[in-house]
Parts: C-alpha cells; sequence; structure tokens
C-alpha cells in the first residue's frame, strides 16, 4: 500500500491543479480544453475523496491513541476505543477501494460499442438464439439508460438473424459490455421440435470500442453507398424519401446500415463514422490472418465447447464458466438483467490484476 500512497499524493496535487485550471476564465473560453480539464477531473474525484477520508480517518486514529494513552477519565478512553475500532474497519474498506480505483484503467473502458452477434452452432435455434441475446442486450441497454442503433443485420425466415450489428452509446459502456466477447449456448426445446427435446445451439458475440477519431483514410472507391427508405416496426415505411444509408466496404465486406438519423446527410455521416471505426478495428493487425486469429479467440468458433456461458431454459438457469458462477434467474437475465453476472465479471478481473500487483510488489 506505500507505493500507492505514494502515487496518491502526487495525484492529490494534479487533481488541485485542475481544479485551479477550471475557475481559470482562459480555460472556461475554450470548450474543448476545458471539457478535458473536466472529464479528467471528475475520474480522480472518487479516488481524492476517498483518499482524503482515509487521511482524515487515520489522522484520527492517532489522536484516540494519544487519548487512551495519556488520558484518566475512563469514560473518554472507552469512547476514544470504540471510536477506533469503527475507524479502523472503515481504513481497511478505504485502502481495498482505494487499490481498485489506483488499477491500471483500460483506455476503451469510457469508449461506445460496436457489437456484432451471429447465430453459430445450431442452425435455426441459433439464430433464433441471437434474436433472443440482441433483446437482452437491449434491455439491458434501455436499463442503464444507453442508447442502441441498430447498424446491419441479416434475418432469418424462421424470425431470428444470422447476423445482427448494432451500436450502443452511453456512459462506460465499452466497461461493462467487453466481457461479453465469446460463444454463448443455449440449451432447449426449439419451437419445431415436436417430441419436447432439448437442444443445445450457439451464437457468438463480439464486442468493439468505437474509436472517436480514427486516423484511417477510406479510398471512396472501395465505398459502395445504397440508400433507401427507413422504416419501422413491421416493415412499414415512416419515411416517403430515402434517407437511410448502407455503406459497404468492399475489400473487407464490412457493411454498416444507418437510419436513426433524421436526415440521409446525418446518416450518411454516422454511417462513414461506424465504417471507419470497423475498418480500423480490422486493420489494426498485421494482415487478415492475424485478424481472423484475433477474431477467433474473442468470439470463438461457435463450436459447444468454446463457450463463455451457457443459458438452460428447463432449469432457468444461467452459468458463465470463466467464474464459475450459476444464478437459477434465466428469465430475468433474459430480460436485460445482467447486473449480478457483469458485476461478478468486474470484480473477478480487479482481483486478479490485486493479485497480479501483489506478487510484483
Amino acid at each position: 500500500m506505500d507505493k500507492v500512497m505514494a502515487q496518491l499524493e502526487g495525484l492529490v496535487a494534479h487533481y488541485e491543479e485542475l481544479q485551479e485550471m477550471m475557475a481559470d476564465p482562459e480555460v472556461i473560453n475554450d470548450t474543448k480544453r476545458y471539457m478535458e480539464i473536466s472529464k479528467e477531473e471528475a475520474d480522480l474525484r472518487e479516488v481524492v475523496q476517498k483518499y482524503n477520508k482515509y487521511k482524515a480517518d487515520k489522522k484520527e486514529i492517532a489522536d484516540n491513541k494519544e487519548i487512551i494513552s495519556s488520558e484518566s477519565d475512563s469514560d473518554l478512553v472507552e469512547m476514544a476505543k470504540e471510536e477506533n475500532s469503527d475507524l479502523e474497519k472503515e481504513v481497511d474498506e478505504l485502502e481495498d477501494q482505494i487499490k481498485i480505483l489506483m488499477l491500471p484503467k483500460d483506455p476503451n473502458d469510457d469508449k461506445d460499442i460496436i457489437m456484432e452477434i451471429r447465430g453459430a452452432a445450431g442452425g435455426d435455434e441459433a439464430s433464433l438464439f441471437a434474436g433472443d441475446l440482441l433483446r437482452m442486450y437491449e434491455k439491458y441497454a434501455e436499463k442503464e439508460g444507453w442508447n442502441v442503433s441498430l447498424i446491419d443485420s441479416e434475418p432469418t425466415e424462421v424470425g431470428g438473424y444470422k447476423r445482427v450489428g448494432l451500436m450502443i452509446t452511453g456512459d462506460k459502456v465499452y466497461s461493462k459490455l467487453k466481457y461479453e466477447n465469446g460463444a454463448h449456448r443455449v440449451q432447449r426445446v426449439p419451437v419445431t421440435e415436436s417430441q419436447g427435446r432439448v437442444h443445445t445451439s450457439t451464437a457468438t458475440v463480439a464486442v468493439m470500442p468505437e474509436y472517436e477519431q480514427v486516423d484511417i483514410d477510406i479510398d471512396p472507391k472501395d465505398i459502395r453507398v445504397d440508400v433507401y427508405r427507413s422504416s419501422g416496426a413491421g416493415g412499414q415505411h415512416i419515411n416517403k424519401t430515402s434517407s437511410a444509408v448502407r455503406m459497404t466496404h468492399l475489400p473487407t465486406g464490412i457493411v454498416v446500415a444507418m437510419q436513426d438519423q433524421r436526415s440521409q446527410q446525418q446518416n450518411r455521416e454516422k454511417a462513414m463514422q461506424i465504417l471507419k471505426s470497423r475498418v480500423y478495428d480490422y486493420y489494426e493487425s498485421q494482415n487478415r490472418d492475424q485478424y481472423d486469429a484475433q477474431r477467433k479467440d474473442a468470439v470463438g468458433t461457435g463450436d459447444r465447447s468454446e463457450r463463455i456461458r451457457t443459458y438452460n431454459y428447463p432449469q432457468n438457469r444461467v452459468t458463465d464458466h470463466r467464474i464459475g458462477l450459476t444464478i437459477n434467474k434465466l428469465d430475468r437475465v433474459m430480460n436485460g438483467e445482467l447486473d449480478q453476472i457483469i458485476d461478478a465479471l468486474i470484480l473477478y478481473n480487479q482481483t486478479k490484476q490485486l493479485e497480479e500487483l501483489a506478487d510484483n510488489a
């Protein structure tokens, strides 16, 4: 903890500098700079507040110890001992909280995401499950106050999806949904099963951070743009003009469709932003083979053996195999109540990081 405390003293000094800068008229008049400083100040606020509380508690403990060792009034001594008992517990809790807040942060945690869900092993049932996962994430996003936009899809005749892509925007989306990368397995009786037998199918989920400003030039000749009418539920046209836009990056086959904006120009701009982000993600690897290997590591091949989570409908059970967590609330999970699973994954990751820091100390 000594190393962490040394870091914190410097961090508190920097935090105070940021607060002074936020009161500087020159900074206030520079909107972009002010926003950047405000964000940094907000990111540091919690750890600084907890550290200040930690120091105040430690000082109060020291003061009480002086009373205990020098005071003759037994009532005062007993009161000081009781206070220290509570304060020492609080200090231990604050230490743990500060350690977690000081862990290295994933630079993508604050970013919005692009998610791809694909039906894998299991035919029609896999595509139906892909649709169920889509609705699960949509409901979870709604509970979190996030926004969801469908960017491209390949529906199946049975009402599911062979592939569906969506963009989720909001506060710290990637920090919570990055753990959804992988193969998801479902065990249930398909609607087409006349004998009542339980079948096993899989769908894969890929989560990519959205890069706000991507340093990549895309040759306009490499993009095919199709425009069409925006449609609402049930395929009914809600726009008499062709405002929806579909962009295809020909060298990679990446497709982005956007119809959420009010005009074709707005849809073009948003589609291009997402397309650049996805093409950038694609080319981050040195070559196509590396990219494919990374994708296989991230989402698996869709084989039933490569799974991160199992959704068992007959037993109303969800199991996350990475951390050995099983909860009997499948109905609630599919209704978007993912907090218990995601919080457990975050805690597991933080615990692993703390163990590594302790080993390297």
